[in-house]
């Protein structure tokens, strides 16, 4: 499968390098899906994963004997790590929990992100040195910047916390836009 690298020795190191990239970015990605309970994509992943890994190491016992292939091979686990981290940032999937605190008028945020279609509850509380507004909202990830925007331009000392979810039910939820939105007006 790979008499390529008896003519080109020098692209061992390399395919090595890559490889170990590419499976530790699945792995990362692998992941996150078991732990959002994605029980369908996440075996997928891992059978790519694994696939791509036992290539790699079956090249690594039979051809690669010197420093630079040992070396690719941890360099390629480092950054897989690191383009698996920016995978994850990238595609920002899941739910997340936003609880933020504010001595502002609590209210008028709640009707700020019920205009934006970000369900939000609201509880009064005592902080440390002043009464507070406890704002909830519960959003998908990948618009976690844009209420972070609406909030700071709220209130620029504004005080919030980000908690993963694994679910959500029974809620005020922005509907979710996919390739049938455009040709069913009211949906």
């Amino acid at each position: 499968m790979f008499e390529f690298l008896e003519v080109y020795p020098w692209l061992l190191p390399v395919l090595i390098f890559f490889g170990r990239i590419f499976d530790v970015s699945l792995g990362t990605l692998r992941i996150i899906f078991v732990s959002k309970g994605e029980k369908y994509i996440a075996p997928v992943i891992g059978f790519f994963e694994v696939f791509i890994w036992v290539v790699i190491i079956s090249q690594i016992l039979t051809r690669a004997n010197d420093l630079v292939a040992y070396l690719s091979y941890a360099g390629g686990y480092a950054a897989g790590n690191y383009v698996g981290i920016l995978l994850e940032q990238r595609i920002a999937y899941g739910i997340v929990l936003c609880r933020m605190y504010t001595q502002k008028n609590g209210m008028d945020l709640v009707k700020i992100l019920n205009k934006m279609n970000f369900g939000a509850t609201m509880t009064h509380g005592e902080g440390s040195t002043n009464e507070v507004d406890i704002i909830e909202t519960v959003i998908d990830r990948n618009r976690m910047k844009m209420l972070e925007q609406t909030v700071t331009d709220f209130d620029a000392n504004i005080f919030y916390v980000v908690e993963d979810v694994r679910t959500k039910q029974n809620g005020i939820f922005a509907k979710r836009k996919n390739i049938l939105t455009r040709w069913r007006p009211g949906k």
